[in-house]
């Protein structure tokens, strides 16, 4: 039993913690020889054993003095995008390089506080801008999963790709994640895992390295449903630090997972039915409807008319957001700064400090950021895209007020494709993959992808729900009678 700990959920883990079956300081050993074994899934970029080892010693003398939060004593990992004081925190960059944050960002302070165990930092596309976990410095992570009698390298998604591999390979009990365009969703629909990211304003983005800051939203990744609500009641909460954090209470969300999904409307946008999605895909998304429906919800056909200009709207948006976050990585104060030449200026240095320190993607999305901003173009694209993107989050306020409690759709356009497959010469081709995930971001929405199904190649498929604004209690739920209809059990063979 000892050296399976790693293969715990978090919920099960707490109740062998509380019975005293196990002690943080095993659970966290487990996890450690874990990560030392899986170099080949490269995804913790930064290792912690000290620390992880003197928070687990913390926490078990907090279990046992009988004053222990749900997450305490519980080993995570966390996104290279959160600032973890003292800890490299590069946000899979270049420019980033030997920067050790003298502050920790609110949500890993959180989970800190309710005793959770961190291991390391987890890779992650260069400033969360990418779908494979292909922009990284630290190169790409590598899935867990492989298809069936291929040995091909396969994406574990991204851009919180280092996070969905370590909780897919049992290197972590559960990880943080981002998601401004999908960064949580689509990695966990790729790995088998569950991912959440909550709405807009729910947890804090302070010390959270930015990169669109109307749509970022940090989140749980997990091994069930049930550990995505302990987790987020830990993320979750007001943050005076952070203007866009909201001030309303967080409930208990465990408590919300009964089950019980009788009377509930599921919707189903027509829109989402995209030329070319696989017939897998589409099986996978009736026959979710199907196990909602069994389950005592009604299904309804629904409309989002502005759905197909969605991604347009959210590659006008992100990357404007990000020229203008981006600015500050100058070699002034921190992280990398180019080797300068005699007779160079202040312009020389930036110049040469960026081109060093930004990779293509990140160098292609400020140009383009920075375009859509420019004096001749700003109405052209970005009050235009500004406006699209109030049109779409009227769609789903429509929806709901016609009484739709959830919005069923699938996670991502394919299951994983292999590292190199995608994007090498059309970065659209990549942008795609984002297709069932933007609108949510773009809305403000709370949305979840749940594992429902393998594909033909013996590689996980994930089911995306939407929910209305603040009502992740209820998302849980619907995910979790979802869950527990598709019955997802399947692992990754162990080859690395």
């Amino acid at each position: 039993m000892a050296s399976d700990l790693n293969k715990l959920g978090l919920a099960e883990a707490r109740d062998a913690l509380r019975k005293g079956t196990v002690t943080s300081v095993e659970l966290t050993e487990a996890c450690l020889s874990a990560i030392e074994t899986s170099d080949a899934l490269n995804a913790f970029v930064h290792k912690t054993p000290e620390i992880a080892l003197e928070r687990a010693r913390a926490a078990d003398a907090r279990i046992k003095a009988g004053d222990a939060p749900a997450m305490c004593g519980l080993p995570i990992g966390i996104k290279d995008l959160f600032c973890t004081q003292g800890v490299p925190s590069q946000a899979g960059s270049r420019i980033l390089e030997g920067f050790l944050p003298q502050y920790e960002s609110t949500v890993s302070q959180q989970l800190a506080d309710a005793g959770a165990v961190m291991l390391g930092k987890l890779n992650m596309d260069e400033f969360a801008m990418g779908s494979s976990n292909e922009t990284s410095v630290y190169g790409a992570a590598v899935s867990p999963w492989r298809r069936s009698e291929s040995e091909t390298a396969l994406t574990p998604g991204g851009s919180s790709g280092g996070s969905a591999a370590a909780v897919a390979a049992d290197l972590c009990l559960a990880a943080t994640g981002t998601d401004t365009g999908g960064s949580i969703r689509q990695p966990a629909a790729f790995t088998g895992t569950v991912g959440i990211k909550p709405t807009y304003g729910r947890c804090s983005r302070w010390g959270v390295v930015a990169f669109a800051s109307s749509l970022d939203q940090a989140g749980p990744m997990t091994k069930s449903v049930r550990d995505a609500a302990i987790m987020l009641g830990a993320m979750a909460g007001h943050d005076p630090k952070d203007s866009t954090s909201m001030d309303i209470p967080v409930p208990d969300f465990e408590a919300m997972l009964t089950g019980d999904i009788k009377g509930k409307k599921i919707g189903i946008p027509k829109e989402y039915r995209i030329e070319g999605t696989p017939d897998e895909i589409e099986t996978l998304w009736a026959d979710g409807a199907a196990m909602l429906k069994a389950a005592g919800a009604e299904i309804v056909d629904i409309s989002l008319p502005h759905t197909k200009y969605a991604l347009p709207a959210y590659y006008v948006i992100a990357p404007a957001e990000a020229s203008s976050n981006l600015a500050r990585y100058d070699g002034v104060r921190y992280g990398h700064r180019a080797t300068l030449e005699a007779g160079d200026g202040i312009t020389e240095m930036y110049e040469k400090t960026r081109a060093e320190g930004f990779g293509h993607e990140v160098q292609r999305r400020v140009m383009i950021g920075t375009y859509v901003l420019s004096a001749g173009f700003y109405d052209a694209y970005y009050n235009r895209a500004r406006k699209v993107r109030t049109l779409i989050k009227k769609d789903f306020e429509d929806a709901f007020a016609q009484g739709v409690d959830a919005i069923l759709t699938p996670a991502t356009p394919s299951s994983a494709f292999g590292l190199g497959e995608m994007g090498q010469t059309d970065p659209v081709q990549m942008y795609l993959n984002d297709v069932f995930t933007v609108t949510v971001n773009l809305a403000g929405l709370p949305g979840i992808a749940v594992p429902a199904g393998l594909d033909h190649q013996g590689l996980p498929l994930g089911l995306q729900l939407i929910g209305r604004p603040w009502e992740e209690g209820d998302l849980l739920n619907t995910a979790y009678a979802l869950e527990q209809a598709a019955g997802f059990v399947a692992k990754p063979g162990k080859w690395w």
